[in-house]
């Protein structure tokens, strides 16, 4: 008997077919997987957006609350600054009349001459007021201080309220893209 010489070609042949048939199947059922696994990923992105939506919706909300707590706090720091300024004012006014205490001083120890009795005493209120009067001008300086903090405060307290502002217009200007 001999052997076709066909008969080797025919089963490399069909060999490569059934190889070539099982990689397709193969290569199939791999495609099947990457297309399940684009959809869960794909699933998982857009539920990724709808939070990143919900969040980015509660970030504005947020700092508009924060803008209107600047507002506010910039307009009771101006308010205050004000009564400062009023208060400043009046230690000084006060101290001015403090000043005059000098020359009252003085006619009580005319005063004192003439009564004996009270002399001691007269100086000791002399005393006093010296020491009112060098306390009123401590307070004056320090009042004068705290007018000027108040006022880079509410300096200060602009600049972030106009820094907050130009957080808040860009998180407006995607308000109208996001759900209500």
């Amino acid at each position: 008997m001999s052997v076709d010489p066909r008969s080797p070609i025919v089963q490399v042949m069909a060999r490569l077919g059934r190889e070539t048939q099982l990689h397709l199947d193969e290569r199939h059922r791999h495609f099947k997987i990457t297309d399940k696994v684009i959809l869960v990923i794909s699933l998982l992105l857009v539920i990724l957006a709808c939070v990143n939506v919900y969040y980015v919706t509660v970030l504005y909300q947020d700092l508009n609350g924060i803008v209107d707590n600047m507002d506010s706090m910039y307009k009771n720091l101006s308010r205050v600054d004000y009564d400062m300024d009023q208060i400043a004012q009046r230690v000084q006014q006060f101290d001015h009349h403090i000043q005059l205490m000098g020359s009252i001083s003085g006619h009580m120890g005319e005063i004192s001459e003439m009564m004996p009795t009270l002399h001691g005493n007269m100086q000791t209120i002399g005393s006093d007021m010296v020491r009112v009067d060098n306390d009123m001008q401590q307070m004056t300086g320090a009042m004068g201080g705290i007018a000027q903090q108040m006022q880079q405060i509410t300096g200060g307290m602009g600049v972030m309220r106009a820094n907050v502002h130009q957080i808040a217009v860009p998180m407006g200007a995607m308000n109208p893209l996001m759900p209500n």
